[in-house]
């Protein structure tokens, strides 16, 4: 298999990817806003008996979504890897041809840069 039919595969792939992780993202939209109806109909101060219980089932809603947001990250950090790769091996490829590169001549920073 030549190295140009190995990142189109790759790219392939990571589109594939890309579309699934769209498809959880919607399915996870659904559910949380059905977690928001339920939190705002049933955490109230008359649930629980002490207020640090209250916060406790705040605080455990909480962490859950920072775990499916640190997931997300992850994720999307692997698919930025795949991407670099091929759109290294693109400028490799045209720059040899007098192109300058398909984007520009320029580089451009996919970095995990979080403002």
């Amino acid at each position: 298999m030549s190295r140009e039919t190995s990142y189109a595969r790759m790219l392939d792939a990571s589109a594939k990817v890309q579309w699934n992780v769209a498809m959880i993202l919607e399915a996870k939209a659904v559910e949380a806003e059905k977690v928001r109806s339920w939190l705002c109909n049933h955490v109230t101060a008359d649930a629980f008996v002490e207020e640090q219980d209250r916060f406790k089932s705040s605080q455990n809603v909480h962490e859950q979504l920072v775990e499916v947001i640190y997931g997300l990250a992850r994720l999307n950090q692997g698919m930025t890897s795949v991407l670099k790769a091929a759109l290294r091996h693109v400028d490799e490829m045209n720059m040899g041809n007098g192109t300058g590169g398909m984007m520009g001549g320029g580089t451009f920073d996919l970095g995990e840069k979080f403002e």
